[in-house]
């Protein structure tokens, strides 16, 4: 059974990974969009640019959030002279660095489930008199739904095993910013923390595992059974 401290882990884990992917699914959606449909110069390195957080290491990705977000930086000094709004040491700050770690895997499950969608029907769909938003609406969502489901899922899975950007840009602050994978870091550092670690291992394993299952079957219902994986 998991302590009182532990459940409160557990549940700030799923908040961060909740609001991570929520977050980002509007933006997740676009860019799959324009990579699956659009005709544009430069498309090569848009889709570069997207999926660079999955090859550079995590600890880079949190560092250059902590050059854009910090009290000094562009974007997070804007934030704090503006609107009073700082995401450093912050649970917000955890999110922020999972919806960027996320961000690439769901881009390429909603861009798979757009590419599964046989044009000829959005055109049939047209000849019928839609417009382009009702023929989007009607033919190419409900379509697509499955993969845009499952990019969602997978998303969270990869939130829930965040751990170098968030630890380089918002620290392993107990109650604010220690996620799962934080605190079993933290546990291992410990005397003693075995057990610590077995219970929240099992936990991040499990939570892991039944996210993958279901992004998969998604996947598997949105076009000819593509893997998302």
């Amino acid at each position: 059974m998991l302590t009182a401290g532990e459940w409160q882990i557990v549940a700030l884990s799923l908040k961060v990974s909740a609001v991570a992917v929520g977050l980002t699914l509007p933006l997740a959606f676009a860019l799959a969009w324009v990579l699956a449909r659009a005709r544009l110069p430069g498309k090569v390195l848009l889709d570069a640019a997207v999926h660079l957080p999955l090859v550079v290491p995590p600890v880079v990705t949190g560092w250059l959030l902590l050059l854009a977000f910090g009290a000094n930086g562009p974007i997070g000094g804007w934030l704090e002279r503006v609107l009073g709004v700082t995401v450093l040491f912050r649970w917000t700050g955890a999110a922020l660095a999972s919806a960027v770690m996320a961000l690439p895997l769901m881009v390429r499950a909603i861009r798979l489930s757009l590419e599964a969608v046989d044009p000829r029907l959005e055109a049939a769909a047209r000849t019928l008199g839609a417009g382009p938003w009702r023929a989007f609406a009607t033919i190419t969502l409900p379509l697509a739904l499955p993969g845009v489901l499952a990019g969602l899922v997978l998303g969270f899975a990869r939130s829930l095993g965040e751990f170098g950007a968030t630890i380089t840009f918002v620290s392993n602050i107990p109650g604010e910013t220690q996620t799962l994978p934080l605190a079993i870091y933290a546990a291992l550092q410990m005397p003693g923390g075995e057990s610590t670690v077995a219970r929240l291992a099992g936990i991040s394993v499990l939570l892991s595992l039944v996210a993958l299952v279901a992004s998969e079957m998604l996947a598997r219902r949105s076009g000819k059974g593509a893997h998302v994986l």
